[in-house]
C-alpha cells in the first residue's frame, strides 16, 4: 500500500529522532490503550459482534514494519506501533487510524540478545504499550521505560533501569506490560516491581526484588489492579510468586510461591472476586483466595488442577476461565471448582483472546482468526479466517467494528462489518 509521507518538524529530544505531522481532534471512539484493552481483561463492549469472520471482515489498510511483540495501542485518531530495526534500534510509530499514514516516529539505541533456546521467537521488542492521559509509555527491550508525549512524540521522560539500580539487563528483555493507575506506573524492572510517578518518572518504590540468574532476573508477567478482601491492591506474578502489593507504599501485603519451569509464570494474573487465578508452563492450574482479618492477611488454595498454561492469558465469562493451553488445545475451566468443562482439538501454539458476550475472538500466530462461542457445554468454532502475511504473537486489538493486527510483516487494519 502506498505511503503517505507528510510534511512535519524535526526535532531532536533527548539524543532521539522526532518526524512529526499534526492530527486532527479527536473523536468519541471506542480505544485499545493498553495490554489486553480497556479494562486489562480481554473484555470489550459496544455494538454486538457480527455471526461471521469470512463475509464481514474487510481490510482498511495495512504497512510493513521491522518486527515486534508488542500489541497495537489505539487512540481515537492514532494507532501505536513499535519495532526494532535491523536488530540495533528500537522505533515507536504514530499510525493515522483511518489510513495508516504515519504520523510521527521516534527511535533509540535498544536490543538484546536472547538466550539461544527463545531464538525461535526473535530478539525484538516484547512489552505493549499504555496510552494514559496523554502520554504513551513504552518499555524497551534494554530495561528502558520512555513516555512519549502521544500527539507529538516528543519525549516527557526516560528511565533507565539498569543505570539508576545498578542492575544487568535482564536476559529476556523487558516483557512486562507497564500499567498506568491514577498518576502511578507500575512495572516489573529492575529484577523487581517498581511504581514510578506517571508525570515525572521519579521512583515512587520498589518491592519483590529477585535474583539476578537467568530463571531469576526480569519477568514475564504484566500486574493488574484489583479489589481483593476490600482493598485496591497491585496484583503482580513475578517468576516465583504471586503477590498482592500496596499500592502507595509497596509493602507485600501477601505472597504466594507458583510452581513454575526455569520461571517461566507468564500469564497475567486472573482476579475473580476474592481469588487469583493462574496457570503455569509445565506444571497446572491453580485458584488462590486471598482472605484478610484486620492487617493479617491469608492465602489458600483453592483448587489446583493438570490444565497446563504457556503464554496465553484467559478470559473469563460468567466464571468459567476459557484458557489456550500448552499442547495447543483450547478448554473451559469452572472456576468456582477448578472442573474442566471440556477440552478442544489443537489450534496453533498461542492465542490472543478477546471478549464480548457470550463470543470469543481468538488470533493465533498462524494469523488464524476465530470467532468461538463461549458455553462451558462444548467448544464451539462458530467461524473463521485468516488476517496479516506473517507471525502474529503481538495481542489483537479490538476497538468497536475495528481489528488490528500486529504480525511479523507490519501491521493490518480490518473492519468488522
Amino acid at each position: 500500500m502506498r505511503q503517505i509521507m507528510l510534511a512535519g518538524m524535526c526535532a531532536a529530544v533527548a539524543g532521539m529522532m522526532v518526524t512529526v505531522t499534526l492530527i486532527g481532534a479527536p473523536t468519541e471512539r471506542s480505544t485499545w490503550p493498553q495490554w489486553r484493552g480497556p479494562d486489562r481483561d480481554g473484555t470489550v463492549t459496544g455494538p454486538a459482534w457480527p455471526g461471521t469472520l469470512q463475509t464481514s471482515v474487510t481490510s482498511q489498510w495495512s504497512r510493513a514494519l521491522a518486527p515486534s511483540y508488542s500489541g497495537p495501542i489505539v487512540s481515537a485518531t492514532l494507532v501505536y506501533v513499535t519495532e526494532t530495526k535491523a536488530k540495533t534500534t528500537e522505533v515507536v510509530r504514530a499510525l493515522d487510524r483511518a489510513t495508516g499514514a504515519e504520523r510521527w516516529v521516534v527511535e533509540w539505541p535498544g536490543a538484546v540478545n536472547v538466550p539461544f533456546y527463545a531464538k525461535s521467537r526473535g530478539d525484538w521488542i516484547r512489552s505493549t504499550p499504555a496510552l494514559d492521559n496523554g502520554v504513551l509509555y513504552v518499555a524497551g527491550m534494554r530495561d528502558v521505560l520512555v513516555a512519549l508525549d502521544a500527539a507529538t512524540g516528543a519525549q516527557r521522560w526516560r528511565m533507565d533501569f539498569v543505570e539508576a539500580f545498578k542492575v544487568a539487563v535482564p536476559e529476556f528483555g523487558f516483557i512486562s506490560s507497564p500499567l498506568v493507575d491514577r498518576g502511578g506506573v507500575y512495572v516489573q524492572a529492575a529484577n523487581s516491581v517498581v511504581k514510578l510517578d506517571a508525570r515525572t518518572g521519579a521512583v515512587v518504590w520498589r518491592t519483590l526484588g529477585g535474583g539476578a540468574t537467568v530463571f531469576e532476573s526480569g519477568a514475564f508477567s504484566s500486574p493488574v489492579v484489583a479489589t481483593i478482601a476490600g482493598v485496591r491492591q497491585l496484583v503482580v506474578q513475578t517468576r516465583e510468586t504471586l503477590n498482592g502489593v500496596d499500592l502507595s507504599t509497596g509493602r507485600v501485603l501477601w505472597s504466594q510461591p507458583v510452581p513454575s519451569f526455569r520461571g517461566m509464570n507468564i500469564l497475567t494474573p486472573v482476579v475473580v472476586g476474592d481469588a487469583v487465578f493462574t496457570s503455569s508452563y509445565q506444571n497446572g492450574s491453580w485458584l488462590y483466595r486471598v482472605g484478610r482479618d484486620g492487617a493479617t492477611w491469608t492465602v489458600t488454595e483453592g483448587w489446583a488442577m493438570n490444565a497446563q498454561g504457556y503464554m496465553s492469558t484467559p478470559v473469563v465469562i460468567d466464571g468459567y476461565a476459557y484458557l489456550h493451553l500448552a499442547n495447543q488445545r483450547f478448554a473451559c475451566v469452572d472456576l468456582r471448582t477448578g472442573q474442566r468443562m471440556w477440552t478442544s482439538t489443537p489450534y496453533g501454539k498461542y492465542w490472543s483472546l478477546v471478549a464480548h458476550g457470550d463470543r470469543l475472538l481468538a488470533l493465533d500466530e498462524t494469523g488464524h482468526l476465530r470467532l468461538i462461542r463461549a458455553t462451558p457445554k462444548a467448544f464451539e468454532l462458530i467461524d473463521e479466517t485468516v488476517v496479516g502475511e506473517g507471525e502474529a504473537w503481538a495481542h489483537l486489538a479490538v476497538a468497536n467494528d475495528e481489528l488490528f493486527v500486529r504480525d511479523g510483516a507490519g501491521i493490518s487494519a480490518y473492519r468488522w462489518r
